[in-house]
């Protein structure tokens, strides 16, 4: 069709770019663009039927719906057609049909997706695989194993303490030496002695005759009754020169050599005792008690005062000075309970580790049940700290009327169960150093994050000495490859240390674990990737 067919005047055409005509409804909702040349025109829109209303072109076009389907040409004066400079293109928009069939395809799509899941749920589901079961025996094993490991170390720690005051000769005389240095026993044990001189020289009965010989001198009235008054005062002082010089003496190296020798001497009549001896059993005295002897002391007071010039000491006959230690039932007793103190006091300890480490390898996470283990252990040792607190103050209430010097006998029994305080300070820094250590292997992100930050700090040292010249050469390749073997060989000899030590303190302990620390950490400073080594020279 050409733009000379008949139309409506109220239509204008237009050719296209490839020469098809364009009509131009001055109706169209569109507002055409406005030029300079050709100015809005109202005339009336085509009607329904009228084929010029109908754009022609290639089959395969659509028209243009947008606003700028159409494209204003100026015409110049001599009638010339110009064309544009520029042209609007906008993408059309779809139409009914095209969204109607995207609906349909999507609407099939839908349709085939139920299908399927109807058919997969009509078919039976395959059966679920099996849940690994949860070693829930294993888990309460470990958990028994380390309770019992845990509630029986009190007990362990009592019961090694124990046999080592009554068999072990040389641990009760370490136990009860230190009392020889203490304030309240010397001075009980001064106004013990200081006691016996004066009884043995009777001294009221001495100054009573000295001054009953001086008063018959003649002397006169006033002077005799002055001299009988100085006997009081005559004693007093005399009294108290003894009590000057046994303190002298009970202050001195010598006095606890003295007492370390008695004691020695009186535990092993002990051992022999529950042992059965019969001479140990002649030897108990006839009150059926069992009694430490410091008569050497005397003998040490007498010589003093000689040397002093109080030579009336040496009329004085041997005087025995003893305090007693057990009575004839206690060694009963304590004879009925030595061989059960003698196996279980050497056995608990190992049965109460044993049971800890058996709860360790029964868990399922080793390394968290370390951690437990050893807290445990901790506090199973505060707990038996504070039960020799309520022992203290239960003793110190029990103690009959007799006793003059409660804060004396108080004394005794913190000497005495100092071994006890330091063998469960031993206990508690071993717990919490075996919790420490299995916390620092173990697998917890702190745990790991700890380690790597340590491993950075040790590489930044190894690359900070190499960029200086200094290098471990091929032993820091072998420690870097045996780093396993070596950290194994020196947590051995930290435990071998700590089993054959004689008696284990919490500074000894203390002082294995710092060392063992110091030398894994000097070993994974030296070692050295092989990475980092030299290729070797090819020969």
């Amino acid at each position: 069709m050409t733009c000379g067919t008949a139309m409506l005047d109220s239509s204008s055409c237009i050719p296209d770019i490839w020469g098809n005509p364009v009509v131009e409804s001055a109706a169209s909702p569109r507002k055409p663009r406005r030029t300079a040349a050709a100015p809005d025109a109202a005339t009336e829109p085509p009607a329904a039927d009228d084929p010029a209303g109908t754009p022609e072109g290639p089959p395969d076009e659509v028209a243009p719906s947008s606003e700028n389907d159409t494209v204003p040409l100026d015409t110049s004066a001599n009638g010339t057609l110009e064309l544009p400079t520029s042209i609007d293109v906008e993408v059309p928009a779809s139409t009914a049909t095209e969204d109607r069939a995207v609906l349909l395809a999507r609407l099939q799509l839908l349709e085939t997706e139920n299908a399927r899941l109807r058919a997969e749920a009509d078919v039976a589901p395959p059966a679920a695989a099996p849940r690994p079961r949860r070693k829930v025996g294993r888990s309460t094993a470990a958990v028994v194993l380390i309770l019992l490991g845990a509630l029986l170390a009190p007990l362990a720690v009592v019961g090694s303490w124990a046999r080592g005051l009554v068999v072990d000769t040389d641990r009760y005389v370490a136990t009860v030496a230190p009392i020889a240095d203490d304030p309240l026993v010397q001075s009980a044990v001064t106004n013990r002695i200081t006691l016996a001189v004066v009884d043995a020289l009777n001294v009221e009965q001495l100054t009573t005759q000295a001054t009953d010989a001086v008063a018959n001198l003649n002397l006169p009235p006033l002077v005799s009754g002055a001299v009988q008054s100085l006997q009081g005062p005559l004693q007093d002082a005399i009294t108290s020169f003894i009590r000057k010089n046994v303190t002298k003496i009970v202050s001195s190296d010598a006095f606890s050599t003295t007492w370390e020798q008695a004691n020695r001497a009186a535990h092993e009549q002990i051992v022999a005792t529950l042992r059965g001896d019969p001479d140990a059993l002649a030897q108990i005295s006839d009150t059926g008690a069992l009694t430490l002897d410091i008569t050497p002391i005397i003998e040490q007071v007498k010589t003093s005062l000689e040397q002093a010039g109080f030579t009336l000491v040496s009329r004085i006959p041997t005087i025995t000075v003893t305090f007693p230690i057990a009575s004839s039932a206690d060694l009963v007793r304590l004879q009925n309970a030595y061989q059960l103190i003698d196996v279980l006091g050497g056995l608990l300890p190992y049965l109460s580790l044993g049971l800890l480490a058996a709860g360790v390898l029964a868990a399922q996470r080793r390394s968290r049940a370390l951690v437990v283990a050893g807290l445990s252990l901790a506090v199973a040792m505060v707990l038996l700290g504070a039960g020799l607190l309520i022992g203290r103050s239960l003793y110190a209430t029990s103690l009959p009327p007799t006793v003059q010097r409660v804060d004396t006998a108080v004394s005794i029994y913190d000497q005495v169960v100092s071994l006890l305080r330091i063998e469960l300070r031993v206990g508690l820094v071993l717990g919490l150093l075996v919790a420490i250590i299995a916390f620092v292997a173990g697998g917890t992100p702190a745990a790991r994050h700890l380690r790597a930050s340590s491993s950075q700090a040790a590489q930044w040292i190894r690359t900070a000495g190499e960029r200086r010249g200094v290098t471990t050469g091929p032993v820091g390749v072998w420690l870097d490859e045996q780093r396993v073997l070596v950290r194994v060989v020196v947590i051995a000899l930290a435990a071998l240390a700590l089993v054959l030590a004689d008696m284990l303190t919490p500074a000894y302990v203390i002082t294995v674990f710092v060392i063992a620390l110091v030398v894994l950490g000097l070993a994974t400073l030296a070692a050295r990737p092989r990475a980092a080594e030299e290729p070797d020279a090819v020969i």
